[in-house]
């Protein structure tokens, strides 16, 4: 699978295809469905099916700070396309001279001139170009002069429900991993590599593996009873805290992962986290000794959790993926510290 950074990346070679044009952001179920059209188009005409998306996403450009939490980074994006067909992704950067192109000039300087398309897949009520001008019916008439073929992608439910990133967002921030899992196809996780931070947590008897979080919003927020696989296959349960980690004055947005029964050197390494349950919103407190009781609470409630939980076994997609059959809580735990 080949990646284009950019219309200036673009060379003969990369003429005549099949397109289709999104954010994909999480790569779920409903994208997946467009995916399989596309490849199937595709393969029919022996041509290359790619996927266009923008970086930053058009509502990051436009609301900063105030847009929804990303489900995806661009790498793991781009790496469940590939899983699901794409031959080609190209990657145009959504700043002020692409927002300002009329939608004819968008047609014509991304579709015609950049990728000679042969046949686009979007959604009928996609929109694009300056003012978002452009829709599906000016794609119509273009294609019907030029001559492309045009369709639009089909919507795709679950449980009589459109499938989409930001019901999958609001079943995450809700504790639903199970839910959140099967609209994904696939468990959701997160993937980074391990850093040296401060060493806090082990000097206080609780070693995290720390890996840094992009700035933002982010999709979840607070301590969470976790599996990990390591770059080796191994996996192992434990505890995470996702956030800014208020009480040791956190700069910037960090996932903290406790693996339990484990004390080895991860610096460097590659960890896949997959959220299983929610235990807690992330809090501020007034002192590292209560900051240590209730991270002794969270780890008691996590390996309970583990201890009880059976792993799930529903066919969340064809992909391989690491962690594809886990326990995944369909609410938070219950906390009786909270209560007082």
């Amino acid at each position: 699978m080949e990646v284009i950074r950019g219309l200036h990346n673009l060379r003969p070679r990369h003429r005549h295809s099949v397109v289709t044009i999104g954010n994909f952001d999480g790569v779920h179920r409903g994208h997946q469905a467009i995916l399989d059209q596309l490849k199937s188009h595709a393969r029919a005409h022996d041509l290359p099916a790619v996927v266009v998306i923008f970086e930053p996403q058009p509502r990051e450009y436009f609301a900063g700070d105030q847009a929804p939490p990303r489900l995806t980074r661009l790498s793991d994006k781009v790496r469940l396309l590939a899983a699901h067909g794409a031959d080609r992704v190209l990657c145009l950067p959504f700043n002020r001279r692409l927002r300002e192109l009329s939608a004819r000039e968008f047609i014509d300087r991304v579709l015609i001139e950049g990728l000679g398309v042969r046949h686009l897949v979007v959604g009928d009520d996609f929109r694009f170009g300056c003012d978002r001008a452009g829709d599906f019916e000016l794609l119509r008439q273009v294609g019907q002069q030029v001559g492309y073929g045009l369709e639009h992608t089909r919507t795709f439910t679950l449980d009589s429900e459109r499938v989409s990133s930001s019901r999958i967002r609001t079943l995450l921030a809700s504790g639903n991993f199970h839910q959140a899992a099967r609209l994904l196809g696939r468990p959701w996780q997160l993937h980074g590599r391990v850093i040296r931070d401060r060493q806090l947590g082990r000097t206080i008897g609780v070693p995290t593996a720390n890996v840094p979080l992009l700035s933002g919003p982010l999709a979840l927020r607070g301590v969470y009873a976790v599996l990990t696989e390591l770059d080796d296959g191994r996996r192992l349960s434990g505890v995470a805290n996702i956030g800014w980690r208020p009480t040791v004055g956190g700069d910037r947005p960090v996932l903290e992962v406790h693996l339990f029964d484990f004390d080895e050197c991860l610096y460097g390494r590659i960890m896949t986290v997959m959220p299983c349950a929610r235990l807690r919103g992330e809090m501020t407190f007034d002192g590292i000794e209560t900051l240590k009781r209730w991270m002794a609470d969270d780890m008691a409630r996590a390996r309970d959790f583990f201890r009880q939980s059976i792993p799930t076994r529903d066919d969340f997609g064809a992909v391989d993926l690491p962690l594809a059959s886990a326990p995944l809580a369909a609410t938070p735990l219950p906390n009786d510290s909270e209560d007082g």
